[in-house]
């Protein structure tokens, strides 16, 4: 690679003596490419992305320009002087070469931007040909009305942009280093059989004698005489014919499986060349043109070989032949010629924002490829309907449309059965969670958000609107992050905060991605989770608490044929649904309290502005709408004094009147405030410090001395003294609680909250 620290294009075919000068601003960014821009069809002055570049034009009546406003930045005193800036631009880059005086560009250069990542050539190639593939197996997959015959005709008014899709889908799996490579191995070591083959021969040079070859030794013309001394002559044979037909075996290449590779071969050189010829028509100059004639080239150079002038035109093909499913070489032809004709057909509009005039957004497929990983993850865990999938192909005028575009929002639905429970899961790109929804919508409570993708799980049997409604719906989000090289760097920064602080000023923010994650998982009501997708080596999973959701994090998702990283992330989807499985979770308990505490607005009644004990330690739980308080009845001073000595007090049991009721709000009181006859308020509370209430015969509390028991059974809860200094000298209004009765059920026991007795 040959770094340069300035380059000079000649553009004397636009003027005589002009010159554009690129100069670089950081070491190490600016290259001449000659061999390198020829094998990858790139332009041979290259730059990378991210990185700064001054240019200057030496004739002051022309400047430059580009489709995106923010690469080309001109000084605003010398116009045909200023700044290239690509920032995540990947790919050929053209920069419009303007006139002084004349509105349309006088020429374009072209430039190629090269990703930061070493192996971003290799990701493109790999992620196309991935997402090409998935695309063809969808179409093979639905039952739809793609299945209808629907060939491709470049002789009908098409766009070159369409063209130009087509071709990329066709140039990602017939223009990759694996398709060239199985030729060569093919054509290194082909396939033959044995063929018995004929000849006119010197009967003196024949070493093997065939039942027809010693018939014609009988009988054959042109005859010599030989010796009355030869063995032949004891058998009545006086000569022999001088030259006879003798058959032999000899290897030959003509075989079924050959002839169907060299018929693969025309068929993909016929459509290139058709590509081609259609590009050319349109813009001889175009990247298309330039793209395809490569192809045409390449592929040519395989028919030129030899050993195909061997080779016959097929009459049958045999596809099922152990041959081309097996062999090295074979398999692979067979598989690309099995894709080609869907391929051939396809259009993705969203690979407009991907590969159009000559682009590698490089971070865009990216977001794609794991779009079509994650589906595959998902299918391969649940139950997602054909007509599910079906919703991704459609028949447009051009051919079959992929309706799979960015920010356009794509939902797949399948159920999960664990035998035990049954999911709805949703897999949705792209989805935008409406901001400032009031509680209990959908949406985020905040600004709009849009996660990459987002997967949703919720209980089989409701709906989504009522799921989010009770608090039961769970959204994980991904985010896809071709750009981070170590994940570490953004999130692990106890060094160099200050430093961070003083970019944040200046508008740079070096942990903007973790800080999304944060968004998506604080923002976006009901989220369990958000994790970044990105092409490393190192996973980080952060949990919010004890199990595995809530939680941040990161994957390595590597567009890679062998270890891609899929593995561990559909690993850790697995958990996320046995963690739904668990009726038992911290979160299924957490969304419970969440619906309950929410589900009704407050009114200004509610509120408790009375001193309390702070909800700490032994009080942690004085949440004063959950804190129940029995109201109870003490009969007579020795009754009262009883309670001061045993610190016990008692309730009666069964189906008499004044019996306790044992419902929740009765076991779990926290509290008992004492009255007796006459009392209009009362200053006697008590805390209540067993576990709930015990039963005791009418002889346990004989032994215990308690005067006069009438009932047999008693429940009975033990007592403390209330030390807290916000309940000290207060008097409670009891006869003002919606509970309290009055005449002679004044004495039955009855339940209250802490809120209402503190407001009474």
């Amino acid at each position: 690679m040959a770094a340069v620290s300035n380059i000079l294009i000649d553009l004397s075919d636009v003027e005589k003596g002009l010159v554009l000068e690129i100069l670089e601003k950081q070491a190490g960014t600016l290259f001449d490419e000659d061999q390198k821009s020829i094998e990858n069809n790139e332009a041979r002055f290259q730059l990378v992305e991210g990185s700064f570049y001054e240019y200057d034009l030496n004739n002051s009546k022309y400047s430059l320009a580009s489709g995106n406003v923010r690469i080309i930045q001109p000084s605003q005193k010398r116009p045909y002087t200023g700044i290239i800036a690509p920032n995540i631009f990947v790919g050929t880059l053209y920069l419009s070469l303007k006139k002084e005086g004349v509105e349309d560009p006088i020429k374009k250069i072209p430039l190629e931007v090269q990703s930061k990542k070493t192996g971003y050539r290799d990701d493109y190639r790999d992620m196309l040909e991935f997402i090409t593939e998935k695309c063809t197996d969808l179409l093979l997959q639905i039952n739809s009305p793609v299945y209808q015959n629907f060939e491709p005709n470049f002789e009908k008014d098409i766009s070159e942009n369409v063209l130009y899709q087509r071709f990329i889908f066709l140039k990602s799996i017939i223009g990759t280093s694996e398709f060239h490579e199985a030729v060569h191995r093919i054509v290194s070591f082909p396939n033959t059989k044995w063929e018995e083959e004929t000849e006119l021969k010197d009967v003196r040079n024949v070493r093997r004698f065939s039942r027809s070859a010693v018939v014609e030794l009988v009988k054959g013309k042109n005859r010599i005489k030989i010796p009355s001394s030869h063995p032949l002559v004891t058998y009545g044979l006086n000569s022999v014919p001088s030259k006879i037909l003798s058959s032999r075996k000899v290897d030959s290449v003509d075989t079924p499986e050959n002839r169907f590779i060299k018929y693969a071969l025309e068929t993909f050189l016929k459509f290139s060349v058709e590509i081609n010829a259609k590009a050319k028509k349109l813009n001889r100059q175009s990247q298309l043109s330039k793209e395809s004639e490569q192809l045409v080239s390449e592929l040519e150079n395989h028919l030129y070989h030899t050993i195909f002038n061997e080779i016959s035109a097929p009459h049958l093909l045999k596809l099922n032949s152990p041959v081309l499913q097996r062999k090295e070489g074979y398999r692979e032809v067979l598989r690309v010629w099995l894709m080609f004709d869907l391929a051939a057909k396809l259009i993705w509009k969203g690979g407009e924002d991907v590969y159009e005039g000559g682009k590698k957004d490089i971070a865009t497929l990216y977001e794609y490829w794991l779009f079509f990983k994650l589906l595959e993850i998902l299918q391969h865990l649940f139950q997602v309907e054909p007509n599910e999938l079906q919703q991704l192909i459609s028949i447009k005028d051009e051919g079959l449309n992929v309706n799979l575009k960015q920010g356009k929002f794509t939902a797949l639905i399948g159920i999960f059965n664990s035998g035990n429970r049954k999911f709805h899961v949703q897999f949705n790109y792209n989805r935008s969670f409406q901001g400032k929804n009031e509680y209990p919508k959908s949406g985020s409570w905040t600004t709009t958000l849009r996660p990459d993708y987002t997967l949703s799980v919720w209980p089989s049997g409701i709906s989504e609107t009522q799921a989010e409604l009770e608090e039961v719906i769970v959204h994980i989000h991904f985010d896809a992050k071709y750009k981070v090289d170590n994940i570490f760097q953004i999130t692990d920064q106890e060094e160099g905060l200050d430093e961070e602080k003083t970019a944040n000023r200046k508008g740079i923010y070096k942990n903007a991605d973790l800080l999304k994650m944060h968004a998506y998982k604080d923002a976006i009501r009901r989220t369990g989770g958000a994790y970044v997708l990105y092409p490393g080596t190192v996973p980080i999973e952060r949990k919010g608490f004890h199990e595995i959701i809530p939680g941040l994090g990161a994957f390595p998702v590597r567009p890679s044929k062998k270890d891609d990283g899929t593995k561990e992330l559909e690993v850790f989807i697995k958990k996320v649904i046995d963690h739904f499985i668990n009726r038992a979770s911290q979160r299924e308990k957490i969304a419970l309290k969440s619906y309950e505490v929410y589900k009704k607005i407050p009114k200004g009644e509610d509120r408790i502005d009375e001193s309390l004990p702070e909800p700490y330690g032994i009080n942690r739980t004085l949440i004063p709408d959950d804190t129940f308080v029995l109201v109870g009845y003490y009969k007579s001073r020795e009754h009262l004094e009883w309670i001061n000595k045993e610190k016990k007090y008692n309730f009666r049991t069964g189906t008499g009147n004044g019996s306790l009721s044992l419902d929740f709000q009765t076991v779990s009181s926290k509290y008992l405030l004492l009255h007796t006859k006459g009392d209009q308020e009362s200053s006697m509370l008590w805390k209540i410090v067993s576990k709930g209430p015990k039963v005791y015969s009418k002889a346990d509390l004989l032994k215990l001395k308690y005067p006069l028991p009438n009932s047999e059974f008693y429940l009975v809860v033990d007592l403390v003294q209330v030390t807290d200094e916000e309940f000290k000298g207060k008097n409670w209004n009891f006869r003002s609680l919606k509970n309290y009765k009055r005449g002679n059920a004044s004495a039955f026991p009855f339940t209250t909250t802490l809120a209402e007795l503190i407001k009474n």
